[in-house]
């Protein structure tokens, strides 16, 4: 195995590290319950969608991710499906809670995320590689 996945016509690795946080940085995972909580549902969303969770953890008012998903797969849908099954779901299981923290139902996270891919070899590694073709 060379830690490549095979797909019909292509070989791939392909990683991101996403982060996103919550919204107006509520610290809502200071509870270990919804901290337990919110990475179980974004576990299942995964699953479900075919991406690998290599490592996940929260801190009080985020979550990091780091995980392995095909090339047919944008970064932006990915966090766009974890967002909104982990915010059905947070809801879902504590309404009570985050109706106090928020005034609107069905807001967990805040708009944004931020996401870096990477790879097996640095970018120096594969600038000389480019660097030396031909």
């Amino acid at each position: 195995m060379d830690g490549y996945n095979r797909g019909g016509h292509s070989k791939h690795s392909m990683k991101v590290h996403i982060i996103f946080v919550t919204k107006y940085r509520r610290k809502l995972f200071q509870s270990d319950k919804r901290s337990d909580d919110v990475k179980q549902f974004l576990y299942e969303v995964s699953k479900k969608y075919g991406y690998t969770v290599i490592q996940m953890e929260t801190d009080k008012d985020h979550v990091h991710i780091l995980l392995e998903y095909g090339p047919g797969t944008s970064v932006a849908e990915i966090v766009k499906q974890l967002k909104q099954y982990s915010t059905y779901q947070m809801w879902k299981h504590h309404k009570e809670y985050l109706s106090k923290q928020y005034w609107k139902h069905k807001i967990l996270w805040s708009d944004g995320y931020f996401a870096c891919s990477i790879g097996q070899v640095s970018q120096a590694v594969i600038e000389k590689y480019i660097q030396n073709q031909g």
